[in-house]
């Protein structure tokens, strides 16, 4: 049975290490979903108690990717708010107090061990069936810390600021449970839990401290995190236990991992296997390694969050394509799958598609726009560019395809296919459409349906199918075998462009 909670408040705690993968952005996304169905807010709490980790721009980086998506939060660094400050690295002077509380109630102990102590027990320690000891139970008695020395020598190395860190005090034969929104009844045995570092050298809390004190103090009502953590859990149900009182504890969720093609996505495979992985491009100031992004990919927001939400759930029915106001409508944990769910880049580019379809022409105006002045196309006229968008946006499946797509309306093709036309070339055919060059200058009414009727008629005349004169004749305007309608295509680039690119070719086809 869950508890009741007053509000619903969710948190999503990155770390500013680096670009956001796409798991990330579906934390944020369920966490989102959740909090807006529910009523409820939704926090950005920056986690960066690893100052060694740190990377300058990852945290507005963050920022950037959740407003491309249409994921803002309601209190955040950038946002404000009333449970702040909102980095942990500016709360530093509230954590010590809650370690010290442990320590005080014998859940916690100071160790002054040294790396080099430290390493010295790894080695004596390790055996072939403990390839790996930790500082546990079975050790902290053989270990330089407030449990194996005396109080006064304690106070002694205090004193004298002797560095140490503070490590909570797992305890022996228990069983530690705990009930997941998504893998129901989850149980550790506590013996095979280390004594993890709460508080560091430098001050700083651990990831495992600081997030059980911030949601205590930030009210966070459930706790939405990847899989990979429900190891850290028996840790955060003790500390929960120790400092707050279980029925604190937020509900916990732990999501199923997106998969890759070999196990767990990683930017690795992005980059082997030719597809994004992050929200945005991302480009690591420490190497200057550059991750590829969704958004310069060429997807539409939408899209992207789209497929972010059925990797791992579904509501039920066949139905795949979600606006976000019918996701937070029908979004529920319950729906979640348990096993993890995995990234088909085939099928993400379907979802764009099938949203580049279903977008307003009006919506795709600034974006297609800004690709064209990207690509040195000037001078766009709004009006026409929003006739081009309707005309090709079924042949896009990325943005970028748009140019691909529009360009040869705002100059000729830099290239012609003529090995397409060659083949099957005649005199016959070259007479044709130097008449129809004549034809055209005739047509006032210059429509798609003016330069098809003529188009015809002169093909009947000259006993040749329509169908054997169109290839070339699309060729001629655009360069290939592609485009929409190619009396449409005509129309657009006017009757003197028309008449140049056929021109054109038929020199090139003489020659």
């Amino acid at each position: 049975m869950q508890k009741q909670v007053s509000k619903v408040r969710v948190r999503f705690a990155p770390s500013p290490t680096g670009g956001l993968h796409l798991g990330g952005v579906r934390t944020v996304l369920y966490n989102y979903l959740f909090a807006k169905k529910h009523h409820g807010d939704f926090i950005v709490r920056i986690e960066d108690t690893d100052q060694t980790r740190f990377v300058e721009g990852a945290e507005q980086y963050i920022f950037d990717c959740l407003r491309w998506c249409g994921l803002e939060p309601n209190e955040s660094p950038l946002h404000g708010g009333s449970f702040g400050p909102y980095r942990q690295s500016e709360r530093k002077s509230t954590y010590l107090q809650y370690a010290l509380q442990l320590i005080e109630a014998g859940h916690a102990y100071y160790a002054f061990d040294t790396p080099t102590e430290l390493e010295e027990m790894r080695n004596r320690f390790k055996t072939d069936e403990n390839p790996s000891p930790q500082y546990d139970a079975s050790i902290r008695m053989k270990m330089k810390n407030s449990l194996t020395l005396s109080p006064d020598d304690v106070k002694k190395m205090l004193s004298e600021k002797v560095p140490y860190v503070i490590r909570i005090k797992i305890p022996q034969n228990e069983t530690i449970s705990f009930n997941d929104m998504i893998h129901q009844e989850v149980s550790f045995d506590s013996n095979v839990v280390d004594d993890k570092v709460l508080l560091k050298a430098d001050g700083m809390p651990t990831y495992h401290l600081a997030v059980v004190v911030d949601d205590y103090l930030m009210k966070i009502s459930h706790a939405f995190r990847g899989e990979e953590w429900l190891s850290s859990a028996p840790v955060h149900i003790l500390l929960w236990k120790y400092l707050f009182g279980l029925d604190h504890m937020p509900q916990w969720a732990h999501l199923p991992l997106i998969l890759g093609p070999a196990g767990k996505l990683s930017k690795r495979d992005g980059a082997k296997f030719g597809f994004p992985v992050y929200a945005m491009n991302w480009i690591d100031p420490r190497n200057n390694e550059f991750t590829e992004g969704f958004k310069e990919k060429g997807f539409l927001p939408e899209a992207f969050v789209n497929l972010l939400a059925i990797l791992g759930w579904n509501n039920g029915t066949e139905q795949e394509l979600f606006s976000l106001e019918e996701l937070i409508d029908q979004f529920s944990l319950e729906r979640v799958h348990k096993s993890g769910a995995k990234f088909d880049y085939e099928k993400a580019q379907w979802f764009n598609h099938e949203w580049i379809k279903k977008s307003s022409d009006d919506h795709l105006l600034p974006i297609v726009k800004n690709l064209l002045t990207n690509k040195n196309i000037s001078d766009i006229n709004d009006s026409f560019l929003k006739k081009l968008i309707g005309l090709v946006k079924e042949r896009c499946t990325l943005i970028e395809d748009f140019y691909s797509q529009t360009v040869y309306f705002f100059k000729k093709p830099d290239y012609v296919e003529l090995e397409a036309i060659q083949p099957k070339w005649t005199m016959d055919k070259s007479t044709f459409f130097n008449r129809f060059i004549e034809k055209l200058d005739g047509i006032e009414d210059w429509s798609f349906q003016s330069i098809e009727n003529e188009f015809k008629q002169l093909s009947a005349e000259m006993l040749i199918k329509p169908g054997e004169l169109q290839l070339p004749f699309r060729i001629m305007l655009v360069g290939g075998k592609f485009g929409p309608a190619v009396f449409e295509i005509a129309n657009l680039i006017g009757k003197a462009e028309t008449k140049h690119r056929i021109n054109a070719t038929l020199m090139k086809l003489n020659n």
